[in-house]
């Protein structure tokens, strides 16, 4: 009896000593877990104080930069964006053209070549669209002067007038009617039919392309120096009321001769052009797009390659 007794009381104190064993083990692991915890979390604020630090100077900088942008226009206007790199102001070309005319320096005269195709008196569903073919295929921009009645003939030609416009070409308005007798009676420039034709076509091209297209370029039909020297006054005073509505107007310094005198083969039109084109830093090139200039279409091909060859850039005028 005494016996089991002692063995009781032994067994007893020794699950009393376990248990604070147990417990003093489970206090040490939730001091050191807690220990780890705060160690990770004081390692990680400090990570990620930099990154919010940076972020908070990003966006402060991000918005520092966009109110610079909105107020960096004048008169609290925005910035521009710049310029295409394949558009000359149509400014420019006339003040080059008329200068180069009276055998002056032009102002823009910088040693750069530059080469402006430009087609007149489209469109025409047999040849616009083999043009705007070679051109896609050139990797080469163009300047069309529209006359009105032609791109209002049918929905063919509208959708040609669109496409010109949807490959990044440039359009430029060659008079409604291009009617020599309308718009040069007595073979006198008439201020008010030439601005009659130009304001209708513009109606035209706005109803193709939209209430908001503009443009700026005026090419007249026979050309501004041909009426300048046959009725300098009459030009002048067109010219006065075209510039009060920023209208520009562009003649050309190189010529396939592709209308004039007896048709001509694309080999013959390619050798006129070279003889054109020799010296020319900056070259205005007239060509034609509209029906029976089938021969214009296969000459373009080389024309486009010796420009290239020779050096010179492509730019449209707007």
């Amino acid at each position: 009896m005494e016996k089991g007794y002692s063995h009781s009381r032994t067994r007893e104190h020794r699950l009393k000593r376990n248990r604070k064993r147990l417990i003093l083990l489970a206090i040490i692991l939730f001091v050191a877990g807690c220990i780890t915890f705060i160690a990770i979390k004081v390692s990680d604020n400090k990570t990620h104080a930099p990154t919010q630090e940076l972020a908070k100077k990003t966006d402060s900088v991000s918005k520092d930069s966009s109110k610079g942008k909105v107020n960096a226009g004048a008169n609290g206007k925005a910035v521009s964006p710049k310029s295409d790199p394949e558009v000359e102001d149509g400014a420019f070309v006339e003040k080059y053209l008329k200068q180069q005319m009276l055998g002056q320096m032009p102002d823009g005269a910088d040693g750069k070549k530059v080469a402006y195709l430009s087609f007149d008196d489209g469109p025409s569903v047999t040849v616009t669209p083999k043009i705007l073919d070679i051109l896609k295929k050139q990797k080469v921009k163009a300047t069309f002067f529209i006359v009105g009645k032609e791109a209002d003939e049918n929905e063919h030609t509208r959708n040609i007038i669109k496409r010109i416009v949807k490959e990044g070409h440039a359009i430029g308005n060659h008079t409604y009617s291009h009617n020599y007798k309308y718009l040069y009676p007595n073979k006198r420039v008439s201020t008010d039919h030439v601005m009659q034709d130009i304001e209708r076509n513009n109606k035209v091209l706005k109803s193709i392309l939209g209430p908001e297209f503009t443009t700026r370029m005026i090419r007249f039909p026979g050309g501004h120096m041909t009426w300048n020297s046959r009725d300098p006054q009459g030009m002048a005073a067109l010219d006065k009321v075209l510039h009060q509505k920023d209208y520009h107007q562009v003649d050309w310094n190189v010529l396939t001769k592709d209308a004039e005198g007896k048709s001509k083969k694309a080999p013959a039109l390619i050798n006129q052009f070279i003889r054109s084109v020799k010296g020319r830093e900056k070259a205005i090139i007239l060509m034609h797009d509209t029906y029976g200039k089938e021969e214009t279409a296969k000459a373009l091909p080389q024309i486009i390659e010796f420009l290239k060859k020779q050096g010179y850039e492509f730019k449209v005028m707007k």
